[in-house]
């Protein structure tokens, strides 16, 4: 398969299913718990499943909003992949590091938050 289309199936795929999932739990929670809306937080990967387990419409919102978030770093990791079938090392070098510098980012993230 060519390069270029696998990666812009893989952003467009990405994008598409967390669009679906945001509108799917935010039509689950307008309809079954409004009030969720305003008063439910939802601040780990934690508690995105706990919220989906206990049938909030919020959880599975949030679960698209992730995938969303997920899908440029993933594409980072296939360009890591197709660079490595092509053994251009210089461009995995420069893609891990990219990878790992957004990976640093989430962690540092989620511990100053």
């Amino acid at each position: 398969m060519n390069t270029d289309l696998l990666i812009s199936r893989l952003l467009r795929s990405g994008v598409i299913i967390s669009a679906i999932l945001v509108v799917i739990g935010m039509g689950i929670a307008i309809v079954h718990h409004p009030a969720s809306l305003i008063g439910m937080k939802i601040h780990s990967p934690r508690e995105v499943v706990r919220a989906i387990r206990d049938g909030h419409g919020q959880g599975i919102a949030m679960l698209g909003l992730l995938l969303l978030i997920a899908t440029p770093v993933m594409r980072v990791a296939v360009s890591i992949a197709i660079f490595l079938r092509e053994r251009d090392f210089t461009f995995v070098a420069i893609t891990t590091a990219v990878l790992l510098l957004l990976l640093l980012s989430f962690v540092l993230g989620a511990a100053s938050g």
